[in-house]
């Protein structure tokens, strides 16, 4: 007969058989035990250049990069802030990919879950708390469990601070500009009564005065991000990266970007590229 039993829940930081350093591997060859899906591990212990060394970073299928902190015992404000260094120095160093923070500790308290909460959304961050029960023969069981997940600020649903051409003159430049031009001129059949609004962090689109973002734009000095709506089933994500195009998928909000160099390279792949457009469309009237 099957028996439920208690397991004794027991302090590592307490603990002198066990030390940050043997929780640190033990997540680098486990990554799955986070629960943040499937990751591959990229770097232990990575030196900063300003100082100190991220305990561990990791990578999903997307892209996404999580720069992981691990602490025995509750966390504490140096905790936080390491975490949050450790981010953007990793952020500023990969801009061409997604990061996010994650906090692992014993204890993450009321009161620091409450700070954390605050940054939520304005810094992509995630905290798990660890658990350890004695279990059999001495050895140590572990249970990770996500306190705060990572929320997405949906760019339809948040204020957006608002800018003009001039603003994207200056953050990329005047030629990247027309090629958005074009670009939404060629997709004009598809984008009636649709116009280009200008915000901080990228250019998108209104129609009847409500912003309604079925593609957006995020010009660089030398490419331009696309961005569009849509579930991903597979194939299409298979179909762009046949053809070349530098693309990826997040699945958190269900969106596509692509890279393209120049306007002759949005031409060369018309054909897809309003197909995502389309797609887009239909997302936002609730199709797939």
């Amino acid at each position: 007969m099957t028996e439920l039993i208690n397991l004794e829940r027991i302090s590592l930081k307490n603990d002198p058989r066990i030390n940050e350093d043997m929780i640190q591997r033990y997540l680098y060859e486990n990554p799955s035990v986070l629960g943040l899906g499937d990751l591959v591990p990229i770097q232990r212990e990575k030196i900063q250049t300003a100082g100190g060394r991220l305990d561990l970073l990791f990578m999903n299928d997307s892209g996404t990069r999580y720069e992981v902190e691990v602490q025995l015992g509750p966390t504490d404000p140096s905790h936080i802030i390491r975490t949050i260094e450790y981010w953007d120095n990793e952020r500023k160093r990969n801009q061409q990919c997604d990061h996010c923070a994650v906090i692992v500790a014993e204890e993450i308290t009321g009161r620091f879950m409450n700070v954390i909460s605050l940054f939520n959304g304005h810094i992509p961050l995630i905290a798990i708390q660890l658990a350890a029960h004695k279990a059999e023969n001495g050895n140590v069981s572990l249970t990770f469990t996500k306190i705060i997940d990572r929320i997405t600020m949906d760019e339809d649903e948040t204020e957006i601070e608002p800018t003009d051409r001039t603003y994207w003159e200056k953050r990329s430049s005047a030629s990247k500009l027309k090629e958005v031009d074009k670009i939404f001129s060629d997709l004009s059949s598809l984008l009636e009564g649709y116009e280009l609004k200008y915000n901080k962090f990228y250019i998108g689109t209104v129609k009847d005065g409500k912003v309604e973002n079925v593609i957006n734009f995020k010009p660089k000095k030398k490419f331009i991000k696309i961005n569009m709506r849509g579930k991903d089933h597979g194939a299409l994500l298979e179909k762009l990266e046949d053809a070349g195009l530098d693309a990826s998928y997040d699945d958190r909000i269900n969106m596509y970007e692509l890279k393209i160099d120049s306007f002759d390279e949005y031409l060369k792949n018309r054909e897809i590229i309003t197909e995502l457009v389309k797609k887009s469309i239909d997302y936002y009237n609730g199709g797939d």
